[in-house]
């Protein structure tokens, strides 16, 4: 992992962090979505201090992370859920923990108390990442919508900051 630093996402990285979304999307277990999104919905759905990307040292952009907020609402303003999506040739390197670290760091110095997810159950490697990162499984929500023609249950998954009180 030396050679793999992290670095805010710019626009010029779109095309990738699109691409890598959708390679994400493709192999069925990482969303409900089935194409991934505009640049424009993206940069409109993300909050923009807290997207990195992880790039080898060819400058190749590997993965991505990025939070959304989860409510308009005041009270809901230190709760964001994220996303992390890593190219399927760099998957097993360490990216994903890399980009998730890097995450928990920016939105703690902004004074975000609680990172969320929803991981498919199947996603056996996201929700192994998400525990040794310190996330806790909250609940899982059964059946909770459709997906490719089947019911798919979702794994709630949640962060508290131990140092935002």
């Amino acid at each position: 992992m030396a050679d793999i630093t992290v670095r805010p996402m710019a626009a010029d990285d779109a095309e990738r962090v699109r691409a890598i979304c959708q390679a994400g999307l493709d192999d069925g277990d990482a969303s409900f979505e089935t194409t991934a999104p505009t640049w424009a919905a993206f940069d409109a759905s993300r909050l923009s201090d807290h997207r990195l990307v992880a790039v080898a040292g060819d400058g190749t952009v590997l993965g991505w992370i990025a939070v959304s907020p989860t409510s308009t609402r005041a009270v809901y303003a230190g709760v964001v859920e994220h996303s992390v999506y890593v190219d399927p040739v760099a998957r097993g390197r360490g990216v994903a923990r890399l980009l998730l670290d890097a995450l928990i760091g920016s939105t703690e110095t902004a004074g975000i108390w609680t990172i969320q997810s929803g991981v498919f159950p199947e996603n056996v490697a996201s929700l192994a990442l998400h525990e040794r990162a310190g996330f806790r499984v909250v609940g899982v929500r059964e059946r909770v919508g459709r997906h490719h023609g089947r019911w798919r249950d979702v794994v709630l998954l949640e962060r508290r900051s131990p140092v935002i009180n």
